[in-house]
């Protein structure tokens, strides 16, 4: 089944085209002009579309739609004799042509290659994007595809990118996504937290600093600007960027040149830019907290991560490998999360998305005994076995389990820079340091 977009100004057409494929056991959405079918484009796999239409006609659309998805496949519709423009459709991307009368079986034998050939595609770049990241992309779901789909194609084209989405979408696996799969992938990838610092200390950090331009600097640093030279670096919460260094970052971004704090010398970067924001970039331009010309020197493409409410069908898949990696890390057998359980984590709406998720999940499996933990759990989280036999862990071993999890997948988030992570926790980073050493976590272990 596919799920397959029907565009033609002719309601007859429309009517019979939509009956063959339902009987064919698609999901067809129709449209009777271009205009129309660029707004509905929802999951669609595959679109058969008549040539000669009214405004917007079929190669127009055609045009249109490989701008917006180069793979998706498009069946153009042409009159008898008309094989001039079968030819120039087929030149312009069309996947197939079908000359009207149609023959009922073509036309399902069609769509359901293209839809097909569609879907295959999209699982080969799946397994090229796995492969590069070195770790398995949890989800399914077709908002998922769509946006993996779109960062695979943009990444080997040397834009910025701007990757907006909500606290714990995944926008960071976005960003490495652009990076692994693009040409610098031989270079460095750093990241850069743009909340993490006040404004003096955010400067010197990201464009570095001169020996002797401020107290304490003792030596010259290179800024995470320079680091990230014939690599990528990803902007951390850009929204949160103050006013001060967005100028001199609007620099960077136009002529390739940083002035490090206290140097009287200019510095030539080549690096792509990956800018990851929660806020509304457009809300604060108009608010006057962030600069225009900024805003859009970062959003030459801009791709949204779409929220675990938008994609239900990946927090099941997604809770089990949470949970399977939990048990693994705590020494719990025969740890599995019930129907019942699943279901309850797939109703709810999850502000926090994948990482509220997987917060939730490791409480659940740190607190167990083992075995399967149900629905019940969600209530109680805290609360002792009903059966008033003692828990396998002590509170001090499930305190130190969560702490574990909680600094490993800071760790990660953060690519393994130790600062980054010790930031986000709000610790230092010699306490961090310590915590790996006593977890066993990383080369301090």
């Amino acid at each position: 089944m596919a799920k397959v977009l029907l565009v033609d100004d002719e309601p007859g057409v429309l009517y019979t085209l939509q009956e063959v494929l339902a009987e064919h056991g698609d999901e067809v959405v129709t449209a009777t002009s271009g205009t129309e079918a660029l707004g509905r484009l929802e999951g669609v796999e595959a679109v058969v579309t008549d040539l000669v239409m009214p405004g917007m006609d079929g190669l127009q659309l055609l045009r249109a739609l490989r701008e917006r998805d180069s793979d998706l496949p498009v069946i153009v519709l042409t009159a008898q004799g008309s094989e001039r423009a079968a030819v120039s459709a087929m030149k312009a991307g069309a996947h197939d042509y079908l000359s009207k009368p149609f023959d009922v079986d073509e036309v399902g034998l069609a769509v359901e290659r293209a839809a097909e050939a569609y879907r295959l595609r999209g699982q080969r770049r799946r397994l090229e994007a796995e492969h590069a990241l070195g770790r398995p992309i949890i989800g399914d779901s077709p908002a998922l595809r769509r946006v993996l789909d779109a960062a695979l194609r943009l990444a080997g084209r040397d834009v910025t990118v701007l990757v907006m989405g909500e606290t714990g979408t995944g926008k960071e696996l976005i960003a490495s996504l652009l990076h692994v799969h693009s040409q610098r992938a031989s270079g460095p990838l750093v990241r850069f937290n743009c909340a993490a610092l006040p404004a003096d200390l955010a400067e010197s950090e990201l464009f570095g600093h001169a020996r002797g331009a401020f107290t304490g600097a003792t030596q010259a640093h290179r800024g995470y600007f320079a680091q990230a030279h014939g690599g990528t670096l990803v902007l951390d919460e850009v929204g949160e960027l103050p006013l001060t260094i967005q100028a001199k970052l609007l620099r960077a971004l136009q002529d390739g040149e940083l002035q490090p704090v206290g140097a009287s010398r200019v510095e030539r970067v080549d690096v792509r830019i990956v800018a990851c924001t929660h806020r509304d970039l457009g809300a604060k331009v108009k608010a006057g907290r962030f600069r225009e010309d900024l805003y859009y020197r970062l959003n030459v493409v801009e791709l949204t991560v779409p929220p675990l409410r938008e994609r239900r069908e990946d927090i099941i898949p997604l809770a089990e490998t949470f949970a399977r990696r939990c048990a693994g890390r705590f020494g719990l057998e025969g740890v599995h999360l019930t129907p019942e359980l699943l279901e309850r984590l797939r109703e709810r709406d999850w502000p926090g998305n994948v990482r509220e998720l997987e917060n939730t999940v490791t409480r659940l499996v740190a607190l167990s005994e083992g075995g399967p933990i149900g629905a019940e759990a969600l209530a109680r989280p805290t609360a002792p076995p009903a059966t008033g036999a003692e828990p396998s862990l002590s509170l001090r071993e499930q305190v130190a389990a969560f702490e574990r999890a909680l600094v490993e997948r800071t760790l990660a988030e953060c690519g393994g820079n130790q600062s980054e992570a010790a930031r986000r926790l709000r610790i230092s980073r010699v306490t961090l340091i310590d915590k790996l050493k006593r977890h066993g976590l990383g080369p301090h272990a």
